[in-house]
């Protein structure tokens, strides 16, 4: 065999590969969507009505507590960050 046909036979082997995965990957998006319809059929999901749900806000005792701690955190970054800037100049 000439490299020719060694070259014509290999793109050909790569093209009928590259069918099959395809065909294969067809198949398989189809029949996984069959399956989600097919369980939705028999086993739909229940909804549960929003009017009975309240937002979630933090306690007023637990945002007291907290408010200084944060106070004190950005306070410690702002100072850690002027500290840098006097260091770099």
């Amino acid at each position: 065999m000439s490299e020719i046909q060694l070259l014509q036979h290999g793109i050909n082997l790569m093209i009928v590969g590259m069918g099959f995965v395809l065909f294969f990957l067809l198949i398989l998006i189809y029949a996984i969507s069959f399956m989600s319809k097919l369980i939705n059929r028999f086993f739909p999901e229940t909804v549960i009505p929003n009017e009975n749900l309240k937002p979630i806000t933090p306690a007023d005792d637990e945002l007291a507590r907290l408010r200084p701690v944060i106070i004190a955190a950005v306070h410690h970054h702002r100072r850690q960050q002027g500290q840098k800037s006097l260091q770099g100049e």
